[in-house]
């Protein structure tokens, strides 16, 4: 029962990775250069998928939004987590703590479904080849890209209003470095049954619906790539989907663990490390497995650096 005596919460603590100040700065510096690499990885792909013309099909399309996703998914955590690393006030305000929790959810949701997108893509292209160009439109595939972004950001909205209904009265130490559904429902001093049975709902509906269709795809195009004649045609398909299941293997191995059981200390605990993976690593990683198992991005970067030093 919530006490009819009460401070509301006007802002929250983020203890942040750990308390010990000698290790703040050193971990100032790593992610510092992870948040780095990441931005460089991601804004390069970008450009380099929309400057060049031969990257202009629809793998690349989706490539370049799954960059763009993965660059404001970090980019909703990590300033605010650097910026506490060299403070001793390490608060968040109320409000800017549940904007985050919003696009944390959207984002996440859109990434989920942006990876199912390109798995769809890759079935489409290697399956159904004759029937590629006229399936996968520039119409279609504007429609496979906008569908995520708005069935996410209306799951993440629908959360936030559920925990908003949620009473907050003390303690406010947020024990990760983000505002998440674990650490939030920890704190609520109100009845969190309802907001607990949605996020189950949601994160285990979403996680498992993009992963099946991920690998009921992948069941069907791993014999497709085997038929293929060419041993040049199969080792580019194995080197594509080999790429994409690379990605998929880091992104969706921790919210399993995190999402799909009960908050508790434990388990923000444990979230708190799982959490370094698929916020840090994941963004951080897809630039350099897509550009170093894919032929054609590494050759739209060199003539793109040629371009360059010729241009001077």
């Amino acid at each position: 029962m919530l006490k009819k005596n009460y401070t509301e919460v006007t802002e929250f603590i983020l203890l942040g990775m750990t308390d010990r100040a000698d290790l703040q700065p050193v971990l100032f510096v790593v992610f510092l250069v992870i948040y780095l690499i990441t931005v460089v990885g991601n804004v390069g792909m970008i450009l380099l998928i929309r400057t060049d013309s031969k990257l202009q099909t629809p793998m690349y399309f989706f490539l370049s939004h799954l960059s763009f996703v993965d660059l404001c998914y970090t980019t909703n955590v990590t300033p605010q987590m650097l910026v506490h690393f060299l403070c001793k006030k390490k608060t968040i305000s109320f409000l800017g703590c549940f904007i985050q929790f919003d696009f944390f959810i959207a984002l996440v949701i859109v990434d989920y479904y942006m990876l199912t997108v390109m798995a769809y893509d890759h079935y489409m292209a290697i399956c159904k080849p004759l029937l590629y160009a006229s399936k996968m439109s520039q119409g279609v595939c504007l429609s496979l890209v906008a569908a995520p972004y708005t069935y996410g950001f209306a799951n993440g909205l629908a959360q936030t209003i559920l925990m908003l209904r949620l009473s907050f009265c003390g303690p406010n130490e947020i024990n990760p470095f983000y505002c998440a559904d674990p650490p939030l429902l920890v704190l609520a001093c109100s009845d969190t049954y309802v907001k607990e049975t949605a996020t189950f709902m949601v994160a285990g509906s979403n996680l498992t619906c993009s992963l099946t269709i991920i690998l009921i795809s992948y069941i069907v195009i791993f014999p497709a790539i085997l038929r293929i004649r060419f041993a040049e045609g199969r080792q580019k398909a194995f080197s594509t989907c080999g790429s994409h299941l690379t990605a998929v293997s880091v992104f969706y191995g921790t919210p399993f663990r995190m999402y799909l059981r009960p908050p508790s200390e434990t388990s923000v605990e444990e979230g708190k490390i799982l959490a370094v993976f698929y916020i840090f690593l994941s963004p951080m990683l897809n630039p350099l497995i897509y550009s170093l198992r894919n032929k054609d991005v590494k050759k739209a970067m060199m003539r793109m650096i040629q371009e360059n030093i010729f241009a001077k």
